[in-house]
């Protein structure tokens, strides 16, 4: 992969569990690669294989709370795209599972491509109704697929520091294009979206990416080794623990907020874990709403996602988040 490309981490001196001082001792001003074992997501049948680019930096404390006796200021909501780098010298001593960091999820539906075929690991009933009706069920399909409207630029602007990618090779694209997916494919291409966002990196020098690659789908093995820079990511995955997904399968924010506490109720993972507050459609709610979207189902709850984010405190407590990802970011005060 062209980032793995640019520098490898080397694989020892790294605790199990680093703060944000030990990550900076050790690597330099300069775009790095850190990766994580295939994780799993509190869904059936998926998981996720992430990775986590990085610069000289700190992380935010999403809304300005701690669990720990200390007390750490918040920061203005004003300087988003380099809000790390503002933070109170005392986070750097917080290992980085301790602190709160925004994401989004299905971070590249904001361009996806109506014109290929459906995803073909969809089932096949919504992949016949893709050749018998094409129109028709495209239209619905991309209704319910677009997660995101800001660009990945614009998102990490907005003080996104986590990206979940679902990358595809498209059967009908050439030999080492990959695309990103939900559904469908995107028009984006994993190679350039991955130069974006180092770029960024490049001109905000002390902020933290964290980068998810998951499904794979018709990813052959000469495919993972060209996406992973023949193994070296494999290679290093000893270096990080599992990060579990909390993602609640629901229509309603309220059912939402309800698993999420659940999931908090029996304790914190050790390691970094993310909690999702996107919602998410079933095909009762699509035959019941045929003219909304997922646009139109999220947007009115996320006030009330939002109030449930600025109540959660990171750190080491039992009851503390560390990861809060969520659709339509820039819609609302997420961040």
């Amino acid at each position: 992969m062209y980032l793995a490309r640019r520098q490898q981490m080397p694989c020892l001196g790294l605790p199990s569990h680093p703060s944000l001082e030990d990550i900076c001792q050790l690597f330099p001003l300069n775009v790095q690669m850190y990766t994580w074992p295939e994780c799993v997501i509190h869904a059936p049948g998926q998981t996720v294989k992430p990775c986590f680019l990085t610069q000289d930096m700190a992380l935010p404390l999403m809304g300005g709370q701690v669990s720990s006796s200390d007390s750490f200021p918040s920061l203005p909501g004003t300087m988003n795209m380099n809000w790390m780098s503002a933070l109170c010298p005392q986070l750097w001593g917080v290992p980085i599972h301790h602190l709160s960091i925004p994401g989004s999820h299905d971070t590249m539906t904001y361009c996806l491509n109506k014109k290929p075929s459906i995803s073909h690991d969809q089932s096949w009933l919504l992949q016949l109704l893709d050749k018998v009706l094409p129109c028709i069920t495209r239209s619905v399909v991309m209704k319910w697929s677009a997660t995101q409207t800001l660009n990945v630029t614009e998102q990490l602007d907005a003080g996104v520091q986590y990206l979940d990618l679902r990358i595809a090779h498209m059967l009908e694209g050439s030999k080492r294009n990959l695309h990103f997916m939900h559904l469908v494919y995107t028009t984006a291409l994993v190679e350039d979206t991955l130069t974006e966002v180092s770029d960024w990196l490049e001109q905000h020098p002390r902020e933290v990416v964290i980068v998810v690659c998951r499904n794979f789908e018709g990813m052959t093995e000469g495919l993972h080794e060209y996406l992973e820079d023949d193994g070296t990511v494999s290679r290093q995955g000893e270096l990080w623990p599992r990060i579990p997904y909390w993602w609640g399968d629901q229509v309603k924010p309220e059912e939402l907020v309800h698993y999420l506490e659940h999931m908090k109720s029996g304790g914190r993972p050790g390691g970094l874990f993310v909690a999702g507050i996107n919602l998410t459609e079933n095909l009762a709610y699509i035959l019941l709403c045929p003219s909304e979207s997922l646009k139109t189902m999220t947007l009115p709850s996320l006030p009330y996602l939002s109030r449930w984010v600025q109540e959660q405190c990171p750190g080491p407590g039992t009851q503390c988040t560390n990861i809060i990802v969520g659709d339509f970011i820039g819609t609302d005060a997420f961040i």
